[in-house]
Order: C-alpha cells, then sequence, then structure tokens
C-alpha cells in the first residue's frame, strides 16, 4: 500500500503538487503575517520595558521646578518620574538636526546603551549619541560633535552609542512619515551639562510611569500641581502609537490574505480528492474485491490527504519564517522605521492549534472524498466512475440557444455540469484579480497622497521655527518680510478628553494650503475653523456646527463654527488669524514658512527644515513598497497558474473521453484547444468583473483600517485596471495553453473503452 501511495502521488504529481503549493503558500502567508505583529509586540514592550518608557508625559512650556517634579512623584499611584527635555539642535558644519534630551532619572525615558561607557549623569561634556545616526555618518566613539541652539554652542565627545524608546521611531515631526538618519538623529546629555550650557535649568516635560487610567491620572496631577495640565499618553507618542499601529495592520492583514490563500486551498483540496477518488474507483473495487477492509482502504486515501498537508506545512512554515524575518529584522522592512536592538521571532500559539486543525481537516477531506466510493458492494466499487447525467439547461429552451455555435454550448453544459470544478476556477480568477488591483491601487493610491500632500499644499521649501519665549512680534513680522513667509502658530488643546492641535495661519504667499476629502483645494475664511476629518468623525460635528476645545494650562474654553472639513496629517483645529482673534483665542507664532533656501542664523530661530529633507525620506518607504507590490502580484501570479492549472488538468481528465469522441468525429487537435482555451477565457472574463469591484473594496477597507490616520484617499489609474485584467488573462491564456496542448495526447481507444 506504501508503494501504492507513491506510485499515485507519481502519476498525479500535478494536481499533488499544486495543493502543496497552495497550503504552503496559505500557511506561509498565515504564519509570517502573525508572526510579524506578534513579535514586533513582543520585542517593542521589551524595548519599552528596558528604556523606561514613560507612560504620560505633563507638558508646559514655561518649564517644571523639581519642587513640581516631587509632587507628581509623590503621587501615589506613579512608580517614577523624572523632568524631561527634547528639543531641536543643529548640528555645526551641516544641514543635520539632533534632538538634544535630557532625562533627569534615567529610569524614565532613558537609553540601552549598545556600545561605549556608561551613562554619567555628571558629566559636563559627554553625548550619548544615537548609534544610527553615528553609523549613517560615520561618528564613532571619541569624536567631537558641536550642536547650536538659540546661537549657543554645545560641545561634547562621544561618549556612548546608543538606543531609546523615546525615538523607537525617529521623526522631526508628523510630516515625515519615515526616518532620516543620514539627517535626524537624537542625543542624551547630562542635567549638568545642559545647565552649563544654558546656565539655568529648563525642562518643559515631566514624564511619569503609572497604572492609572488618563482621566484618573489627569485629575491627580492637576491636583497636585494646583492647574490644569495639558497631560499626554503614550498613546500620544509616534513611537508607541505608530509601533502598535503597525501590530494592528499585521492583525489585520494576517486575517484576510491568508483567508484568501487558505480558503482556495482548503476548496482546491476537496475538489481535487473527490476527483482523485473518482479516478481510482476501479483500484478501490479492486482493493475490495481483493479483501482488503473499508477501514484499511480509508486510511490509504486519506493518507494522501494527511501527506499533501504535512508536505505543504513543512515549506509553509520555512517561507512563513522567511515572510517574518523579512518584515523583522534590522535590515527589513521594520527595521527601516524602527530602532531598536532584539529582533527576535515569535509565533503565536493559536497559530500552531490553526495549523494542526488544518491538517486534521485535511485528513477529513481525505476520509470523507473515499468513504462514498466504498458504498455497495465490491462489484459496484468496480464500476468506473460515471458523472451525474446532465439535465438540459433552462436557456437551452430560449430563442437564442440554436444560434449558439457548437463550442460555447459545449462549455456552457460542461460548466454547469461540473459545478465546483467551475467556482473554484472562478475564485482563484478573483483572487488573483483582487491581489492585483490591491497591489497597483496602493502604488496609485501612494503615488496621489505624496503628489498631493508633500507637492501641491506644501508649497514652502524650508520651515523655520522660531524661540517663542525670546521673539517679539515685531521681531516676528520683521523675519515674516524678509524671507516673504507665511506665518503659524502651533499648539495643544483639548477636545473632550482627546489632545489635539491648534493651528493659526497668516497666508499671504499661498505657500501652505488645504484639501477637502474630495481632494479639493480650500481657502481658509474668516467666518469659521476648520477641522480634519478624524476630529470631525470623532466628536460626530460636520460644517455648520460647532465645537468647542480648551488650551492646556488654563481654564478657558472657546466654542468654534465649523467651516468644513479638512484632509490634515495631524489631528488639527485650523483657523485664520483674524478668526482667532474674532474668538479672542490667544496664539503666538511659532513657525515661519519660506521659498528661500538660506537663512542666517538668529537667536530667534531654534533650527530649520527643508522640504526636500521631508521628500527624501519617502526614497526608503517607496522602495519598501515597491517590493510588496511586486511580491503581491507574484503571489497573485502564482495563485492563478496554482489554481487555473490543477483545475485545467482536472478538467482535462473528467473530459478525456469527451475529446476522443471529438477526435473520431474528425476534430482536429487545434479546434480542442481552442474549445478549452474559450471555457478558461470565459470564466476569465466573468472573474475579472467581479474580482476588479472586489479589489477595489478590499483596499477601500485596508486604507481605513490600516491607515487612518494619514486620511488616504482611494485612487486607482486606468493603468492599474489595464495591467490587471492583462496580467490576469494571460496567466488564463497560458495555463489554458498548457492544457489544450494534452489533448494531442489523448488515447483514443483506451478512452473510449474506459467506461465499459
Amino acid at each position: 500500500m506504501r508503494k501504492k501511495l507513491f506510485r499515485t502521488m507519481g502519476k498525479y504529481r500535478a494536481q499533488f503538487i499544486s495543493m502543496i503549493v497552495m497550503i504552503a503558500l496559505g500557511i506561509g502567508v498565515f504564519v509570517g503575517f502573525n508572526m510579524e505583529w506578534y513579535s514586533l509586540e513582543k520585542d517593542v514592550h521589551a524595548f519599552f520595558d528596558q528604556t523606561g518608557f514613560a507612560d504620560y508625559r505633563v507638558i508646559s512650556e514655561t518649564g517644571f521646578s523639581a519642587e513640581d517634579a516631587a509632587k507628581v512623584a509623590a503621587i501615589k499611584e506613579v512608580t517614577a518620574a523624572s523632568r524631561y527635555l527634547s528639543v531641536g539642535t543643529a548640528v555645526k558644519g551641516n544641514d543635520d538636526t539632533l534632538a538634544l534630551t535630557v532625562s533627569e532619572n534615567m529610569r524614565v525615558s532613558g537609553i540601552l546603551l549598545i556600545d561605549g561607557d556608561a551613562y554619567d549623569k555628571t558629566s559636563e561634556d559627554g553625548l550619548w549619541l544615537s548609534d544610527r545616526y553615528a553609523r549613517e555618518n560615520g561618528l564613532h566613539l571619541g569624536d567631537r560633535l558641536t550642536l547650536i541652539y538659540k546661537n549657543l554652542e554645545i560641545t561634547g565627545t562621544i561618549k556612548g552609542l546608543v538606543k531609546a524608546g523615546e525615538y523607537l521611531i525617529c521623526l522631526p515631526d508628523a510630516t515625515q512619515l519615515m526616518p532620516d538618519y543620514s539627517s535626524f538623529g537624537f542625543v542624551y546629555i547630562s542635567p549638568v551639562m545642559l545647565k552649563n550650557a544654558l546656565g539655568t535649568e529648563y525642562y518643559p516635560q515631566i514624564n511619569l510611569q503609572t497604572t492609572l487610567e488618563k482621566k484618573e491620572c489627569t485629575e491627580q496631577i492637576n491636583r497636585a500641581l494646583g492647574k490644569t495640565m495639558l497631560l499626554l499618553s503614550k498613546d500620544d507618542t509616534v513611537s508607541y502609537a505608530e509601533a502598535m499601529g503597525e501590530s494592528e495592520e499585521g492583525k489585520t492583514m494576517g486575517s484576510i490574505l491568508p483567508v484568501l490563500f487558505l480558503a482556495i486551498a482548503l476548496l482546491t483540496m476537496v475538489t481535487t480528492m473527490h476527483r482523485l477518488t473518482a479516478a481510482e474507483k476501479t483500484q478501490i473495487g479492486t482493493f475490495k474485491a481483493l479483501g482488503f477492509r473499508d477501514r484499511r482502504i480509508t486510511l490509504h486515501y486519506a493518507c494522501y490527504a494527511l501527506t499533501v498537508g504535512l508536505a505543504g506545512t513543512l515549506f509553509g512554515l520555512l517561507l512563513g519564517w522567511a515572510l517574518g524575518w523579512y518584515i523583522m529584522n534590522p535590515g527589513g522592512a521594520m527595521g527601516t522605521y524602527l530602532d531598536m536592538d532584539d529582533w527576535s521571532l515569535y509565533v503565536p500559539p493559536f497559530v500552531w492549534v490553526t495549523i494542526a486543525a488544518m491538517n486534521l481537516f485535511l485528513l477529513l477531506i481525505g476520509f470523507l472524498s473515499v468513504r462514498t466510493m466504498l458504498r455497495g458492494t465490491a462489484a459496484d466499487a468496480l464500476r468506473p466512475y460515471s458523472p451525474k447525467k446532465m439535465r438540459s439547461l433552462f436557456i437551452e429552451r430560449l430563442p437564442f440557444w440554436n444560434k449558439l455555435g457548437f463550442g460555447t454550448k459545449w462549455n456552457l453544459r460542461d460548466s454547469l455540469r461540473h459545478k465546483s470544478r467551475t467556482g473554484m476556477t472562478l475564485f482563484g480568477i478573483i483572487g488573483c484579480t483582487v491581489l492585483l488591483v490591491g497591489a497597483l491601487g496602493m502604488n496609485d493610491t501612494m503615488s496621489a497622497f505624496v503628489k498631493l500632500f508633500y507637492h501641491d499644499t506644501i508649497r514652502y521649501e524650508m520651515r523655520i521655527n522660531l524661540d517663542t519665549e525670546t521673539i517679539t512680534e515685531e521681531e516676528t513680522a520683521a523675519l515674516c518680510e524678509q524671507y516673504d513667509c507665511d506665518r503659524c502658530a502651533k499648539m495643544n488643546v483639548q477636545v473632550a478628553d482627546q489632545s489635539v492641535g491648534a493651528e493659526v495661519y497668516g497666508i499671504s504667499h499661498d505657500l501652505v494650503r488645504f484639501i477637502t476629502g474630495e481632494s479639493r483645494f480650500v481657502t481658509l475664511t474668516d467666518d469659521g475653523a476648520y477641522v480634519c476629518e478624524r476630529i470631525a468623525k470623532d466628536n460626530d460635528v460636520q460644517a455648520g456646527d460647532t465645537l468647542t476645545f480648551s488650551p492646556f494650562g488654563t481654564d478657558d474654553r472657546y466654542t468654534v463654527r465649523i467651516a468644513g472639513v479638512i484632509r490634515s496629517l495631524s489631528e488639527s483645529i485650523v483657523m485664520t488669524e483674524a478668526y482667532a482673534d474674532q474668538i479672542g483665542f490667544p496664539y503666538r507664532t511659532n513657525i515661519l514658512y519660506t521659498k528661500s533656501v538660506e537663512i542666517a542664523p538668529s537667536e530667534q530661530i531654534i533650527n530649520t527644515h527643508t522640504k526636500q529633507s521631508i521628500i527624501d525620506s519617502f526614497d526608503t518607504f517607496i522602495e519598501l513598497m515597491n517590493v510588496m507590490i511586486v511580491l503581491l502580484m507574484l503571489a497573485a501570479v502564482i495563485l492563478g497558474i496554482v489554481v487555473l492549472y490543477n483545475l485545467g488538468v482536472m478538467s482535462y481528465t473528467e473530459r478525456t473521453r469527451e475529446m476522443a469522441t471529438l477526435k473520431v468525429l474528425g476534430f482536429k487537435d487545434k479546434k480542442i484547444g481552442r474549445l478549452l482555451i474559450g471555457q478558461n477565457l470565459w470564466l476569465t472574463v466573468i472573474g475579472v468583473a467581479l474580482g476588479i469591484p472586489a479589489g477595489i473594496g478590499v483596499l477601500q477597507y485596508l486604507l481605513v483600517a490600516l491607515a487612518a490616520e494619514y486620511e488616504l484617499s482611494l485612487a486607482i489609474g486606468s493603468i492599474t485596471y489595464a495591467v490587471s485584467t492583462l496580467l490576469t488573462f494571460g496567466v488564463s491564456l497560458i495555463v489554458g495553453w498548457m492544457i489544450a496542448r494534452k489533448s494531442r495526447k489523448v488515447d483514443m481507444v483506451e478512452a473510449m473503452k474506459g467506461q465499459e
């Protein structure tokens, strides 16, 4: 029986190989995507624990005293607290920027030493620099580095190369999507060095660790400090929110793509095992006539399904590990986004349970497929399998039926006789089209997003960040006139219990533009404020409604009329200076936008950022996206070829007698081949017609589920539809041609006598 097992698998090797490939793809994608998000969560949380990532951040522009920090630390549920500073500083000698960081208590918002000396809180010239920034810029331990902050020069020696949880995702601001360590990084210095450089202490944050919920923590801190404070949770930070967002995206992808592949694999298995046992019916009858028990025969044929399942599982696990490693390694997709030390891979426990259950289900498929063939006596089993009789179709009674050609009638009857095979073929074509439309449509959507936000709305070349503590309104006006600037005042406000941004614009040079949900440009008016789509959705408001917010640090409340809803990279309320003056909302300009790229150093300028540096950060992002698009397209083509070829071979096997009959009647091989290809093409037409809208729907769901924070708008070009359609038809034609060639090898005598 063991020899029979391998002989039969060799005879039907095309079907068995295709089933193994489908199961390997399904399990590989399932394991890979779930390994990615699960490993990400475990590695990120371990890294946050190592570096003391803060649960909350209390913000005050005027700064906190040591007594303030002591009051916060004295709250019963607070386990640790630290005054904290993070400001952008220019690197002398180039255009790079480093986030100068100080944490008084390194148990909170601390660092992980990678190389060099341990952190010394009394050091007067020590720099603990981001190891990624150092590597990208050729810096080493012992090198001297000078930072410029408000015209102050801070010079120190690199004593350690580190990583930090606060900079897990190292971005200068919300306008940049991907880290660029060649131009931006972070550096920690000691409180002593900070005081020596500034001549005073200045800490605008208190970072703390606690198990309190945000509402209760806010009440406790306000009570301890005696005023309303701006409190940001870790969910409001880029490092935590984006990392957990990546995890959620992985979960979503792990519940969509693997389901598609596994569903097709299992359905293919059901269809193939039924056809296999049908083709082996005479062999089954022979076993029965020779005295083999039904249980032994059932076990033998169930082993086919189990062998396929185990082989597919083995290759699938290897593929899944490779996919997980490709995403989760220091040089992989996540390694370009996250900066942490440990990239261990973990598999969620439910994955093993699912794989075991799937193999048991495959065993059940094999059992059920052969059980129907064992009914009756040995003589019944020895009779060859006969397809069910075909009744007249309803459409055959319609007037146009007789006008149809022979090939059309033949293929229609065959498709309806073998509904499961036809359904599986359609399912495979739809799956192929969905993947192609989704992959290419995402490329179109992201290209449109980059063009809209970073070329059409951002029309400045340089952004100047001002020091609001020292600059006066007259000096701000002078800078605006000198560099032909548009200006903005950005601050944080509270809407309900949510922290959002408030932006007050003075636009006179059209350097900053705004867009609606329909991607139309809108000019800010003086009769109301504009809110982003996320704020509008969270607060259930629209144009014409009102919204109330309160600046942090005060008990003042302001109610604004909503003039419109816009798309934005950050959650923000936008208004003109005239409207802010009208409602009495206080603001201080802290950002200038200009087309000039040559900005003279000034005590009132903290730092500058070029538009080009933001756009350059997309290079890595686009490269990663292109790789994923190629992989998805490759998966779509493999899916189409494997499914269509497997089902095409089944179709050929089932219709051998019919093809022999056609040959006897004088049909040439080319004519028979065209009949076989024609059926594939008709099914492809239907599959593409259903797959394109399905692909659009899946992509729209993914945009909402995975990228809501970017407020993406679906954009699919005509080239995407054309390429998706042509590739799908190309796959169908190639497979149809491969099957059609088999018709030349039909043994007419054997085929015609097989049923007798």
